[in-house]
């Protein structure tokens, strides 16, 4: 697929085959190419507007008047009101036109993203993601390049067409939804004046980012017969060579030499043996333009049965995208090599299987964890801050991180809290963990954080251990948040993405399966799209 981005407005416009999308926003006035597409067609928007269309998820498709438009076919989608609209709805309204032209041979798509660009300039600080008066540095927050609403625009509409253009099925099959559209080329229509050169650098930008988001989703949606634990290891490995990053596979006996004891006991019961995945970009204890040694860990589960503590049969095939908080942080890791090379970034992935069998562990049974804390697995169905627990602390030993990040699909409390919109947050240092929220909202995703009450510590304390790794259903999604932080002494941040991480079903702008959840933020995070300016 093929971006280009323009300037020139209508003026000699062709038809030259396929389809210009242009965004209904709900606003008293419109921009100027809107009132043009709107003579040009005959007073086709305003006849649409003059019965209430202007909602998201509303398409029209109708021919445009020959030679008198870009495109031979005219689409007009519904974008909602400029007061609403956010980051994130422009991500999905470029991918939802994208896939709205699914099985109808189109190879030209043109979107006019001047109605778009006109709500930036007036945009409210929270779609700014930056609560300022400008839009911030954009991706590379240690650049001195202000990102302006057309550049914005042309970021957002790049990432939405190559999501939108995403196939749920592997290989290029698919069970679930219709072929995308077999775009060759995608033509974005700036205003007038707009700075070219600076819009053609974020089309590259965006390109790698929203690549890497769709290698997360296809990578995660893979089933687990196809990818146990070293699996995602050797995936790992061939990524990290394309992008040029450092890999590290620690194997099960060398996680049992180190005395990684609770990640060992999740992966005992499986005949597929453990491994940590580690990647490296830049010097070795060197530190980014910011002055961290930052290192993302995330969860992964290739199947997540419970263990001893089985689950319910209902739903259990979905535990193959227990691996989320893995794939991401690998792949956010692999994209920001892309973005920066030799920028220093660290990922830990800790990928195990939870299955029962004879060797499985027990309830009851009490393990010795990587930093020396005695542990009652009280319920081997919690198994995901285990894992973790047994990560950080490695990043921060032995990787010499200044700053973690962990990704898991940890709670089912989080989705019956939030919902598959919002992922969930907590963190020990406060600074951080603001970092982490504007690098979401930059990313056009959504945290929100929960506190580390210490007084819910009380409900993991066990006669036999230091602690147990489960307790009472009281706080259950603040405890497991608690039982993280005994494992990390620097500033750390943890994001739940179990309601975010994959759609149980088909949405305009995605089909089921995962959402690539994290990837976005983590890039943001790591650049230095966090920091306030």
């Amino acid at each position: 697929m093929r971006f280009n981005v323009s300037a020139s407005g209508f003026s000699g416009a062709t038809g030259r085959g396929g389809v210009l999308a242009a965004p209904l926003i709900k606003e008293k006035g419109q921009s100027a190419h809107t009132t043009e597409i709107d003579r040009r067609s005959g007073g086709q928007l305003t006849a649409l507007r003059a019965v209430g269309e202007g909602s998201a998820t509303r398409f029209h498709f109708s021919s445009s008047p020959a030679g008198t438009l870009p495109a031979d076919q005219l689409l007009f989608a519904g974008l909602g009101s400029a007061e609403s609209l956010d980051r994130q709805a422009i991500v999905r309204w470029a991918a939802a036109v994208t896939r709205k032209l699914a099985g109808r041979n189109i190879r030209r798509l043109v979107i006019d993203a001047a109605p778009i660009v006109a709500v930036l300039k007036g945009a409210s600080p929270a779609l700014r993601a930056n609560g300022g008066a400008s839009f911030g540095e954009g991706i590379n927050a240690s650049s001195k390049v202000k990102l302006d609403a057309a550049v914005l625009a042309v970021e957002l509409i790049v990432r939405g067409v190559i999501e939108g253009s995403f196939h749920e099925g592997l290989d290029g099959k698919s069970q679930v939804d219709a072929f995308p559209a077999p775009l060759e080329s995608v033509e974005i229509l700036l205003p007038t004046g707009s700075d070219l050169t600076a819009a053609k650098a974020a089309v590259r930008r965006s390109e790698i980012i929203a690549d890497g988001t769709v290698r997360t989703k296809r990578w995660a949606n893979r089933p687990a017969n196809e990818m146990p634990p070293l699996g995602i290891a050797e995936e790992a490995r061939d990524r990290a060579r394309a992008v040029g990053l450092r890999a590290r596979i620690i194997g099960a006996r060398e996680l049992e030499r180190m005395g990684a004891g609770m990640l060992m006991a999740v992966g005992r019961g499986s005949e597929n043996p453990p491994c940590m995945v580690v990647l490296s970009g830049g010097a070795p204890r060197a530190k980014d333009p910011l002055g961290r040694r930052l290192a993302m860990v995330g969860k992964g589960v290739c199947f997540d049965t419970g263990g001893i503590s089985i689950k319910p049969a209902d739903g259990m095939e979905e535990m193959k995208m227990d691996k989320n908080g893995a794939i991401a942080v690998l792949e956010a890791a692999a994209t920001v090599a892309q973005l920066d090379p030799g920028r220093v970034i660290h990922a830990v992935a800790a990928c195990v299987e939870n299955m029962p069998s004879g060797h499985a562990t027990r309830p009851g049974d009490v393990v010795t964890a990587l930093n020396g804390k005695r542990v009652e697995i009280t319920n081997t169905d919690a198994e995901g801050r285990l894992i973790l627990g047994d990560a950080l602390h490695f990043a921060e030993r032995d990787l010499g991180a200044t700053h973690l990040i962990d990704v898991a699909t940890l709670t089912g409390i989080v989705y019956s809290a939030f919902g598959g919109e919002v992922a969930g947050s907590c963190g020990t240092d406060p600074a951080f963990l603001d970092e982490a929220h504007l690098a979401a909202r930059r990313a056009g995703e959504v945290l929100w954080p929960y506190p580390l009450a210490d007084a819910y510590m009380k409900n993991m304390d066990t006669w036999s251990a230091d602690m147990q790794n489960s307790g009472t259903r009281e706080a259950s999604l603040i405890r497991s948040g608690l039982f993280l932080r005994e494992f990390t002494t620097v500033p750390w941040v943890h994001l739940d993405i179990a309601g975010t991480a994959y759609r149980r079903s088909t949405a305009p702008w995605a089909g089921r399966g995962s959402t690539g959840s994290a990837h976005p933020t983590l890039v943001e995070l790591a650049m230095g799209g966090g920091v306030r300016r």
